[in-house]
């Protein structure tokens, strides 16, 4: 069952642990959000799961009760001994736990040969690596489906479209591989200690025929990103053969040109980029 507010403090104080803000140790505390993370997750029995910083192992239980089979990876060694202790008897057989940062092994240690068969991510992921942990996932076997608890603000630049501020690279990235399916946002008085912001629980859908950017493409456009208020064709010029002077040209189609910004240029064309 999951931890209510009392459990959690009380838990801590037994394993003598200060939530650390710079891990982004918020624990959640409300049981609803929890169940919630499964169902959109459609989280069911003999599922693989990878989970992100477990924690207390409050969502860690929850898959595993489900009939889950779980490979997470935590960073704090206090947590991870105390994870160690509690699922005793599942380790090894429903439960594979990983110490460690998770931009090394955003997989939390899941085998290719398993991944590969299909697997889902159910995680509350610390602000600080969320962009450059998603990064590295989009690169490697792609799941099946996430439902990533994420602050509001980085939920916002990942669900972002054409036209709107918060569209940037990762949107980009992103969008091309999965669909936003409908998510929940999550009061910050769900967890202990509550953070500064709200959070949102984004369920993402991968694609029947996902789009993935190669290395030297998704440096480019992210160059392309951090000088957003240029116009495009300035910021290609020396970079693609020809200044990408042809697919400049294809912006055409979408009603723009040139002098287009980088936020309003769509998916599709992006993707196009990729061949110039």
């Amino acid at each position: 069952m999951p931890l209510t507010l009392s459990q959690t403090q009380d838990l801590l104080r037994s394993l003598g642990h200060s939530p650390r803000k710079q891990l982004g140790q918020n624990y959640l505390v409300d049981g609803n959000i929890v169940r919630k993370s499964l169902e959109l997750g459609g989280v069911g029995a003999g599922d693989v799961v990878v989970e992100v910083g477990p924690g207390l192992g409050t969502l860690t239980g929850t898959l595993l009760e489900a009939g889950a089979r779980v490979w997470a990876i935590e960073h704090d060694a206090t947590m991870a001994a105390h994870l160690r202790r509690h699922f005793t008897a599942a380790l090894g057989d429903s439960l594979y736990l990983q110490e460690g940062d998770a931009l090394d092994d955003p997989l939390a240690g899941l085998p290719v040969a398993i991944a590969t068969g299909g697997f889902k991510i159910i995680a509350n992921l610390p602000y600080a690596i969320s962009t450059p942990w998603m990064d590295a996932v989009l690169q490697g076997p792609l799941p099946d489906r996430m439902v990533l608890m994420l602050q509001l603000e980085a939920a916002q630049r990942y669900r972002a479209a054409p036209g709107t501020k918060q569209f940037g690279a990762i949107s980009i990235f992103l969008q091309s591989a999965y669909r936003i399916a409908p998510g929940h946002k999550v009061a910050r008085s769900c967890f202990f200690p509550a953070p500064d912001v709200d959070s949102y629980l984004l369920h993402l859908e991968r694609l029947e025929t996902p789009f993935r950017f190669t290395a030297d493409v998704r440096q480019l456009i992210r160059g392309c990103f951090q000088q957003r208020r240029k116009q495009i064709a300035a910021l290609l010029r020396g970079r693609l053969p020809d200044d990408g002077a042809a697919w400049i040209t294809s912006l055409a189609e979408h009603g723009l040109n040139g002098q287009a910004r980088p936020e309003m240029i769509p998916f599709a064309a992006w993707q196009r980029l990729a061949a110039a």
